[in-house]
């Protein structure tokens, strides 16, 4: 016999129509199916998954008995797992499922996006044009050895669009996306043919940008950069496993201020953006949770069995398809505060960031840099000259305490979030903010 098991069955398909310089290149639909079981004997797990839920049984006979084998081999300190909290969860039912919308209408849909994108290239600069959409389904079901049981149905749906323009050989990328929880109704949330139109107004102005110059100065983040940068550098150093690896500097600051009064950082699955579930993958109902309340570390992100070791709540454990559950962020952002935008950069003398392009970040060291997109120079709070191959670095809690201005236009921009050699849908989010004498340089 196991302490414990669970058992994750999935069934659903993800379909893609990828459009490349006007033509179809891509139409595929991909069914997936299967179960993964997880054991608990003594201080050792056992895992294990079956491409049919219907051999979930065997899977789970073999997940104990790779438990046990472990614990014999290397015994270890038992593993308790916290509680997991009574209550159901009202999951988000589709408004329009897109297995409904024909495969024609979607095809329209991108083309007349693709339109638009060439449509906006009065100078004739574009070289090519790439288009991405995509729909998920998933049917779950989740069980234990202690008798919880949970059913629920996911969507997520979206699209992409980047347009390649250049003059000579300099070559630039407008970029913009759309994706979120829900079916077809997410292109009632947004306006896909302006997005692709910002895509290549973007890379026009990039084209004409100068290079970044490197420095300090005061910065303003947009929501998107400074979503990314909570998320990067705030939001893996707040998940418990990493904390008890010893490589997060926020170790042991429970209730310590670590960063400006302004601050305030939540992750909160229950909000209907990309990072949305009704569910972790323990079976445990979400809920948000204030990791930093006015610059005071508040929480760690956990698992059941993290968070029997640290205290605190569950409900972070999260999967990448039939993968085994980490801690894991879902929608990571900083409040509102409570100046408005022109408010943030009244004033200001400096480099507005726009956009992220990716960047590294040392948890443990609480170190981090990350590209943006593209930036303007600030005379007096009014927007100059546009700049590019920019980037922010810095430390992570100096930067935290460096934050001199918080707007209240909290806006948030989806992704994949990679941990464990698996991936999972989040979303990052922050309004506007000021960051004084942030280290600013340019990226390649």
């Amino acid at each position: 016999m196991s302490d414990f098991f669970d058992v994750r069955e999935m069934y659903g398909y993800t379909t893609a129509i990828v459009y490349d310089n006007g033509e179809i290149d891509e139409i595929s639909t991909h069914f997936v199916s299967g179960a993964a079981a997880r054991a608990i004997v003594g201080g050792s797990y056992g895992f294990t998954t079956a491409d049919d839920p219907s051999k979930a049984k065997e899977a789970i006979e073999t997940a104990i008995q790779l438990a046990k084998r472990l614990d014999r081999i290397n015994p270890r300190k038992k593993i308790e797992m916290a509680p997991i909290p009574k209550g159901g969860k009202e999951v988000y039912r589709v408004k329009k499922n897109p297995g409904d919308v024909s495969m024609s209408q979607k095809q329209d849909l991108l083309k007349s996006i693709e339109d638009a994108m060439r449509e906006r290239d009065k100078n004739g600069l574009i070289k090519s044009t790439r288009l991405n959409y995509s729909e998920a389904f998933s049917h779950n079901i989740h069980y234990t050895s202690s008798g919880e049981r949970i059913e629920y149905d996911m969507y997520r749906t979206g699209f992409s669009c980047s347009a390649v323009a250049g003059e000579g050989s300099a070559l630039q990328v407008g970029r913009r996306s759309y994706f979120n929880v829900g079916g077809f109704e997410i292109f009632d949330q947004c306006d896909p043919v302006e997005l692709a139109r910002e895509a290549v107004d973007e890379v026009y102005a990039l084209l004409s940008a100068k290079p970044a110059p490197s420095g300090k100065f005061d910065v303003i983040c947009d929501p998107e950069l400074a979503g990314v940068f909570i998320h990067e550098a705030v939001g893996h150093a707040s998940e418990a496993d990493t904390v008890l690896d010893g490589d997060s500097c926020l170790e042991g600051r429970i209730g310590q201020q670590i960063g400006s009064e302004l601050v305030t950082v939540k992750d909160d699955p229950t909000l209907l953006k990309y990072g949305y579930y009704p569910y972790d993958s323990e079976g445990v109902p979400s809920h948000s949770k204030t990791l930093i309340e006015n610059g005071v570390m508040k929480a760690y992100l956990n698992s059941r069995e993290t968070a029997a070791k640290l205290g605190g709540a569950p409900g972070n454990a999260r999967a990448g398809g039939l993968a085994r559950p980490v801690v894991r962020m879902s929608n990571t952002f900083i409040d509102n505060g409570e100046l408005s935008k022109d408010e943030v950069f009244e004033g200001v003398n400096g480099i507005y960031l726009k956009g992220s392009r990716g960047g590294q970040v040392n948890t443990g060291e609480g170190v981090f840099q990350f590209n943006a997109v593209m930036g303007y120079l600030l005379k007096d709070g009014k927007i100059g000259d546009c700049i590019r191959d920019v980037s922010l670095s810095g430390n992570t809690l100096k930067t935290l305490n460096n934050i001199v201005r918080v707007g209240n236009d909290l806006d948030f921009h989806s992704g994949r979030c990679g941990k464990a050699g698996q991936g999972v849908p989040v979303g990052d989010g922050s309004p506007h903010i000021l960051i004084k004498d942030a280290v600013v340089g340019g990226s390649s």
